[in-house]
């Protein structure tokens, strides 16, 4: 039996290299369900296997994991704004009156002495983040919603189990055979009609009687009222009281037979068809400085309401249409095969094979549903999980991590042609505004807005609690990088008139930081870290904080260099810009070789403490910023490559999220065979049964940049050109991808055969001259606004 099984999968991974014509689907499928009867571990910190292969819903504000018991379900519940906490003022007045201090230290090379004033008192008040565990302060968590757990008062054994998640209709599916009765259950969250959906049928009349209930592991009661189960309570607020309010929502319409409500659970007795409804939402409001005002109750009730009028294939399809309108937009084919291996044992073989591209495209694809799925218009943005998380503590408090975590989120927006999906970003940049010039002003005595290297939904932009870790200025200088960038994949320039007042602010608060440099004259950024990296002093300490770090310097040129960008796109003179350009030019690069030929990462050659370290933020010039390119700046690409070759051969790339950005890294420096590398790496040990991204423990961050990384590998446009299948690698002879979208905005299909181009179709936004680049060679192409433009291999020979 084991040669037949080895026997089918070398057909099948050579039929995938030579690409097939038999058409694929997109499904995360099974053959047994998850285990409900695990209870979750109380640590937080701690993942639970079980939930690790639950399947995923979301619809932005409602998100639900579906473990597909049989006897016992469980369908884990979160809401986008289940966050403890409440906004807390932890500005640090006297941070201020130490800077010039700290400044003369490191500027005399008394690393260690400015490490220790800098930890001293360039620090938030009180307790921060609580070090990751802010579930019991003020900064907070982003919590589970409970659950809601459906009993089916039957025994029996079962057999024909399937379970699956399909990506093309973001509908979770399960059957199985019990006693004789073939049982099946639909659960969508559909996002026009703001419910979680899930029907529950058989194929013999009168067998649907289950019991359900909602529960949730602290802080909540439940009672009946309007043919609905209700839970609702409210949340620690972190100061010994009671913060945000909640409510869920529980209806079953039933098909024949009975259904009953209590103060505790909903009954249902020998139904021939049972749907169940459901809606939660909390009083949270996305704005400063109370952020509460939502009607969650009127909001829950007329949600439950207007769904309960609709049939339930009205729902469906309504759901289907939503989605699949954004989904649909982008197709990438590397494997036509049928697929006939279940996902977990197809997750588990490529740690031995290497090799599945029908996983590669599978991931990819995940990546784009995770993103429809947890950050719609009007919604929070995606968190460190996204929108799941199944723990009172979940892991970094769930937050928003600005030294590359949320950056990373939405990498794959513009490339994969979800740009709306980005909004729920720039509205959290923009509600940081306010709090932001508090901390600018109270910190550090200075204009603006600033925000470093943690935030939450309620306005956190002071310094972490450590100074190693929380003294990233650069943070607001990045985020407002990402204004330009959804500019170029838009064209919409309302967006940059609305942005505009955003970045400016954040100009404001870096031209009062930036002091001239004593020896250069170069103007510089600090004190302040490279972002967690640490390294070994003259003296032999440990050290974390220069003046001019390389990551500040490069992210603070390219924000100003798009800054000037945006404002003449508007039209806009004063004399903010004015001074912007002149500090741009004055601007220490933080671009230099070091006498290995590696990039630096400080403005000194130190030796770094952890040679491997996860972060990579020196190399941001190569990616995501455009400083460093393999046409224009060779030597530096150079540099910057055995910068990488060096962090690997140390044990870098070691969490899911830091190999993603591995493979935008060797991506832009045309390395196809190492950014595959490490595409394979997070497949082989940074993903779960359910295909979520590990850091350890589950962090999202790493499905996006996977998502995003492919997408590099085979377009890139941040040079003025674009550049077809950049990083193809041996591995994906045959494939075709279609919708990818390139800056200046444009829509691209490709198609290769044996690793060459085969031809690539070209629809531009507007009428223009387009630059196109294959295989060291670039033509010109004349394009008109909606007209698709095809090029093929022999224009380019």
């Amino acid at each position: 039996m084991k040669n037949i099984l080895l026997l089918l999968l070398f057909f099948w991974v050579t039929a995938c290299k030579h690409g097939l014509n038999v058409e694929s689907n997109l499904k995360l499928w099974y053959n047994q369900p998850a285990d409900a009867s695990v209870p979750d571990s109380p640590n937080g910190w701690k993942d639970d296997p079980e939930w690790l292969k639950s399947l995923p819903l979301g619809n932005g504000s409602l998100g639900v994991m579906v473990f597909g018991d049989i006897n016992h379900e469980r369908i884990q519940l979160n809401e986008e704004s289940m966050w403890s906490g409440s906004p807390h003022d932890s500005d640090n007045p006297e941070a201020a009156l130490h800077q010039d201090k700290i400044r003369q230290l490191l500027f005399e090379g008394k690393y260690r002495e400015a490490t220790e004033l800098t930890n001293a008192t360039q620090i938030c008040i009180g307790p921060g983040s609580g070090r990751g565990n802010g579930a019991n302060v003020p900064f907070g968590c982003f919590q589970t919603l409970g659950d809601l757990w459906i009993d089916w008062n039957r025994t029996g054994d079962y057999n024909d189990y399937y379970r699956e998640l399909d990506l093309k209709d973001a509908v979770v599916r399960i059957r199985y055979t019990q006693n004789g009765v073939k049982y099946e259950r639909e659960i969508f969250t559909s996002y026009p009609d703001q419910v979680m959906v899930a029907r529950f049928t058989a194929n013999k009349p009168g067998q649907i009687s289950f019991s359900c209930s909602l529960t949730r592991p602290e802080r909540f009661r439940t009672f009946s009222e309007n043919r609905q189960l209700v839970m609702t309570g409210a949340l620690n607020n972190g100061k010994a009281g009671d913060g945000l309010e909640y409510m869920t929502r529980l209806r079953a319409i039933n098909k024949n037979g009975t259904v009953e409500y209590s103060d505790s659970a909903i009954t249902v007795k020998n139904a021939d068809e049972v749907v169940l409804l459901l809606s939660a939402s909390t009083d949270y409001e996305l704005e400063y400085p109370d952020y509460k005002g939502r009607d969650y109750k009127t909001v829950t009730q007329i949600n439950i309401e207007e769904a309960s009028e609709k049939t339930y294939d009205v729902l469906l399809n309504t759901h289907k249409a939503d989605y699949q309108a954004y989904f649909n937009r982008v197709e990438l084919n590397l494997c036509n095969l049928p697929d006939t291996i279940p996902t977990d044992e197809r997750v588990s073989r490529f740690r031995e094979t290497k090799n599945d591209n029908h996983l590669i495209q599978l991931v990819f694809q995940y990546g784009r549903y995770l993103l429809i799925s947890s950050s719609r218009p009007g919604t929070l943005p995606a968190n460190l999980q996204g929108i799941w998380a199944n723990k009172i503590q979940t892991p970094w408090n769930g937050d928003y991590h600005t030294d590359v975590n949320i950056q990373m989120n939405y990498w794959p927006s513009g490339v994969t042609n979800l740009s709306e999906f980005k909004l729920p970003m720039f509205d959290l940049i923009e509600s940081l505004v306010e709090p932001g010039e508090r901390t600018a002003a109270i910190q550090y005595n200075f204009n603006g807005w600033v925000v470093h290297p943690i935030t939450n939904v309620w306005g956190f932009t002071s310094p972490g609690e450590v100074a190693a870790w929380g003294m990233h200025i650069g943070a607001g200088a990045w985020l407002c990088t990402h204004v330009w960038e959804h500019y170029l994949y838009t064209g919409d320039k309302e967006f940059l008139e609305r942005m505009y007042p955003v970045m400016r602010g954040s100009a404001e608060f870096y031209l009062d930081w930036l002091v001239e440099h004593p020896v250069t004259g170069k103007l510089v950024s600090g004190p302040a870290v490279s972002p967690e990296n640490t390294f070994i002093d003259p003296d032999g300490g440990r050290s974390q904080i220069t003046m001019g770090p390389a990551h500040d310097q490069q992210v603070i040129y390219q924000f100003f260099k798009e800054f000037l960008y945006v404002a003449e796109e508007i039209q806009i003179e004063d004399d903010v810009v004015a001074l912007v350009a002149d500090a741009k030019n004055r601007l220490a690069r933080g671009i230099q070789i070091g006498s290995d030929g590696r990039l630096m990462e400080w403005p000194e050659e130190f030796p770094e403490a952890e040679p491997g370290h996860r972060h990579i933020s020196h190399l941001f010039a190569l990616h995501p910023g455009s400083q460093i390119t393999m046409a224009d700046t060779p030597e530096l690409a150079a540099a910057a490559k055995k910068s990488l070759d060096f962090r690997i051969e140390h044990g870098g790339g070691h969490t899911g999220w830091s190999a993603a950005w591995l493979i935008h890294q060797y991506a832009r420096l045309y390395e196809a065979e190492k950014a595959e590398e490490y595409v394979n790496t997070i497949l082989t040990r940074s993903i779960t049964p359910n295909l979520f991204g590990l850091h350890p423990p589950f962090q999202i961050d790493g499905n996006f940049g996977i998502t995003s990384g492919i997408a590099e590998m085979l377009i890139q446009s941040h040079t003025g050109a674009i550049h077809l299948l950049p990083a193809l690698p041996k591995a994906w002879p045959d494939g075709e991808i279609q919708g990818l979208r390139a800056r200046g905005g444009y829509d691209i299909d490709i198609k290769w055969e044996n690793n060459e181009l085969v031809e690539a179709r070209i629809v531009s936004d507007r009428q223009r001259t387009a630059r196109l680049r294959y295989n060291g060679k670039e033509i010109t192409v004349d394009l008109r606004r909606g007209r698709m433009q095809t090029v093929r291999l022999s224009d380019f020979q």
